[in-house]
């Protein structure tokens, strides 16, 4: 089928099977265009826990399809594709994480979303870019164990140096290829552009930026900003949203590097096939999704 035939079927599926479609904000394009909304992992996993449909189509990957479900634990939530991972959430596994417990018994234990239920379910709290922050300054613990990203740990253990930060040796492939010489680059070729970048770039990537934020913070910096011009240091699917809101300011890629390539993986077949056999479903250990939720409850109550 084509594209107008494919997104025809879609919607006519997602009425048939009571089902909503969240899309990531590094999808592609067209898979954006066909979501009921656009927007980070967890955002659109408490969107989906906020409304009516008994199927979620989740166009991301597996961590983000695994808080879905966590969250919507009645619900079921299809993965379009099911070999759509994450290479930073699988940089650490539950035994992992246990090992180094046992090595720092008083720390408390905070994970990055971008983990496995599993993970998740040995942890204190948990965070994202936009509030690692906060949540770590909620802690009384002096010490802290973070997990899997060094770089939005370094990034965070700068803004709060009163904590010992054990940082596990992770990152994002993605955001961590990005070298300082093509921010130097990037600034040369752009003067008058103002630079965006993720946490999870490199820490001397982030300390030559504007401005650091989450991908929703970037794209609510770009639309707030008075400045017409900008280099965007994350996942180039944040271009979509970007350029539609934004059509009289301009945007560049800081690094052709900025392409998460299991991100790309679902496509609009993807979809229609996923509502037609209902496939991919989600499903996880009772004891894990309990011990998991907690994490995200807990932060939930900082923010």
């Amino acid at each position: 089928m084509d594209k107008k035939a494919l997104t025809k079927g879609i919607l006519a599926l997602k009425q048939e099977r009571n089902a909503v479609i969240v899309a990531h904000n590094y999808q592609i394009d067209e898979v954006q265009e066909i979501a009921d909304v656009i927007g980070d992992s967890f955002a659109l996993s408490k969107y989906c826990a906020s409304v009516p449909q008994d199927v979620i189509v989740f166009c991301g990957v597996h961590f983000m399809a695994e808080s879905a479900k966590i969250l919507s634990p009645q619900k079921k939530v299809l993965l379009p594709e099911i070999n759509a991972g994450c290479p930073m959430a699988d940089m650490v596994t539950a035994e992992d994480l246990r090992a180094l417990k046992r090595d720092h018994p008083n720390a408390a234990v905070v994970c990055y979303i971008n983990t496995s239920a599993e993970v998740k379910a040995e942890c204190d709290i948990c965070c994202t870019s936009s509030n690692a922050v906060k949540v770590i300054q909620s802690l009384a613990e002096e010490e802290i164990i973070f997990v899997p990203d060094k770089n939005l740990g370094n990034y965070v253990a700068k803004k709060v140096p009163e904590k010992r930060m054990i940082i596990w040796d992770g990152f994002c492939v993605t955001h961590h290829r990005v070298t300082l010489e093509e921010v130097q680059k990037a600034k040369e070729a752009h003067p008058d552009a103002a630079v965006l970048v993720h946490p999870e770039c490199r820490p001397e990537v982030v300390e030559l930026a504007d401005f650091v934020g989450s991908t929703r913070q970037i794209i609510d910096f770009a639309a707030a900003s008075r400045e017409k011009k900008f280099i965007i240091g994350t996942e180039m699917g944040v271009l979509y949203s970007l350029k539609r809101n934004n059509p009289e300011k301009t945007f560049y890629l800081l690094s052709p590097g900025l392409i998460c390539p299991n991100m790309k993986k679902t496509r609009l077949e993807s979809v229609y096939t996923a509502l037609t056999e209902m496939r991919y479903a989600i499903e996880l250990e009772q004891e894990i999704m309990i011990k998991a939720k907690t994490t995200l409850e807990r932060m939930l109550k900082v923010e």
